[in-house]
């Protein structure tokens, strides 16, 4: 037991840890989560309306996009496009390494949130259409004002948990070998552990994921429990960490 305290928790070395994982990578953590997230939103709905259409063809596509960037892990389409872009000479972002993580983990989220959003279209029972199409909209002026809006509230939950998950793959991102000012909270406590040969800044920078996912698990459930019983989720109600994370 003294030798695992030694090792895993060593509060000298969380002590000067601290100060980079919460200044450094905390903020670098939610910047490549929230980027990736908002990389996930807008392709994601793009996509799921491309997977709802009558057409095979258009569908065909976007369903191999989707089994593609869901069946391979994570760490692997951060390598493809993290390093394999720039080794092609392909740098649209420079040297900016973080951003080819956002990038990548965007592309993931993708494709999960695409079908968040086309289970929550296709949930949306078919007599709005109908209705709607019945006072004379179109097919895409019925999808865009009431299909999709009803479609969106009800995968709220899914969603957030969907960011929860972005928040610890963006840990994945070491891999690409971030440079002091751009890295995580795993590259940063990963670092001092290799300067003391000890995991306890491993350990906090775990509990600093906890701090942000924890509230957010909380707040699915709170969320779904709304959508069910029919209610709005009130604004002041909301953990505090929502409004960190836009930070």
């Amino acid at each position: 037991m003294e030798d695992f305290s030694r090792l895993f928790l060593d509060l000298r070395i969380m002590g000067e840890a601290f100060g980079d994982l919460f200044r450094e990578g905390l903020r670098n953590t939610l910047i490549v989560s929230v980027g990736a997230m908002a990389l996930g939103l807008v392709g994601g709905l793009l996509l799921s309306l491309v997977t709802v259409s009558r057409r095979w063809w258009v569908r065909a596509p976007a369903r191999v996009y989707i089994d593609l960037f869901r069946g391979l892990p994570a760490i692997l389409t951060i390598v493809l496009v993290g390093i394999g872009l720039p080794s092609a000479g392909i740098r649209p972002f420079g040297r900016e390494t973080w951003a080819y993580g956002i990038l990548a983990l965007g592309l993931v989220s993708t494709a999960y949130v695409a079908e968040i959003f086309r289970a929550g279209i296709q949930s949306v029972d078919k007599g709005q259409m109908e209705a709607a199409r019945s006072v004379g909209m179109t097919y895409f002026s019925a999808m865009r004002l009431v299909v999709v809006p009803q479609g969106i509230r009800r995968v709220l939950p899914p969603l957030t948990n969907e960011f929860v998950a972005l928040v610890k793959d963006s840990s994945l991102i070491f891999v690409l070998g971030l440079s002091v000012g751009e890295r995580e909270l795993f590259r940063v406590g990963q670092n001092v552990t290799q300067q003391y040969g000890n995991y306890s800044s491993l350990v906090l920078a775990g509990l600093f994921y906890v701090a942000i996912t924890v509230p957010l698990a909380h707040l699915v459930n709170r969320m779904d429990r709304r959508l069910r019983e029919g209610k709005r989720l009130a604004v002041h109600e909301l953990p505090s960490v929502v409004g960190a994370v836009h930070l």
